[in-house]
C-alpha cells in the first residue's frame, strides 16, 4: 500500500493532481481542502494517501494533512460511504467543521453537501459519533478569500470558469447547479483563480 507521496507536483486539474516521484507520475484524487492548501505547479510536495484497490482499477487518494486522511479512512467505513462521496463531503466542508456537526448531531450542515440526504446524514451521525470523540482538530487557519489584484485576460478567466464547473459536477453537483454556483463566485471575486471559484461556490452552496 502507498501511504504517502512525496515529489514534484506536475498538474493540477480538480479533483485530481499529478505528483512525480522519481520519474513516476502518480494521479491523485484531493479534496478541495487539500487543493486550497497547494503550491504552485512544479514544486515540491508532500501528500499523505489512501490506496483503493478495485477488481478494474487501483485508485490512490491524497490529503495534506493527515487528519483530513484519518477523517476520510472513518468515513469510508459508514455503510453508504463510498471515496467518491467521502471526497465529496471533505470538499464542502472542513474537518473541524464535520467533526463539530457529528458531535452535535447538526443534520441539517450535512445535509447540505451533495450526496449527503437526511437518511445518510443520520448514518454518519450514529456511526461515527464514538470514533470521533478523540478526535484532534487541525490548527490551519481558516482559508480567507481575497479579491484578485487586476483580472486575468478573458480566454483565462474562460477556462478557470470550465474547470471550476468541471471539478464540481466531478464532485457530484448538477450541471446546472454548478455552472450556476460558479458565475456568482465570478462577480463576487473578478479574476479569481480555480480554486478559489471553487471554494467560494461551494460556501455559497452548503451554507444555504
Amino acid at each position: 500500500m502507498i501511504g504517502r507521496l512525496k515529489g514534484e507536483l506536475l498538474e493540477k486539474h480538480p479533483p485530481q493532481l499529478v505528483i512525480e516521484v522519481n520519474g513516476v507520475g502518480y494521479e491523485v484524487d484531493a479534496s478541495m481542502n487539500t487543493f486550497y492548501q497547494l503550491p504552485e505547479v512544479g514544486r515540491q510536495i508532500t501528500l499523505f494517501t489512501h490506496m483503493v484497490v478495485r477488481e478494474d482499477a487501483q485508485l490512490l487518494y491524497g490529503f495534506y494533512e493527515r487528519t483530513e486522511r484519518s477523517l476520510f479512512r472513518i468515513l469510508i467505513k459508514v455503510n453508504g460511504v463510498g471515496p467518491k462521496l467521502a471526497l465529496t463531503i471533505l470538499s464542502g466542508i472542513s474537518v473541524n467543521e464535520f467533526v463539530l456537526s457529528v458531535q452535535h448531531q447538526d443534520t441539517a450542515a450535512l445535509v447540505r453537501l451533495p450526496g449527503v440526504g437526511k437518511k445518510t446524514a443520520e448514518r454518519l451521525i450514529v456511526e461515527m459519533q464514538d470514533k470521533l470523540k478523540d478526535f484532534v482538530f487541525n490548527d490551519v487557519d481558516e482559508f480567507t478569500l481575497t479579491d484578485g489584484l487586476g483580472g486575468p485576460a478573458p480566454a483565462v478567466q474562460s477556462d478557470n470558469r470550465a474547470e471550476a464547473e468541471s471539478a464540481l459536477v466531478a464532485l457530484g453537483y448538477k450541471p446546472v447547479q454548478a455552472t450556476k454556483s460558479i458565475a456568482q463566485a465570478e462577480k463576487l471575486i473578478p479574476g479569481a483563480s480555480c480554486e478559489e471559484l471553487i471554494r467560494a461556490a461551494l460556501k455559497s452552496m452548503v451554507q444555504g
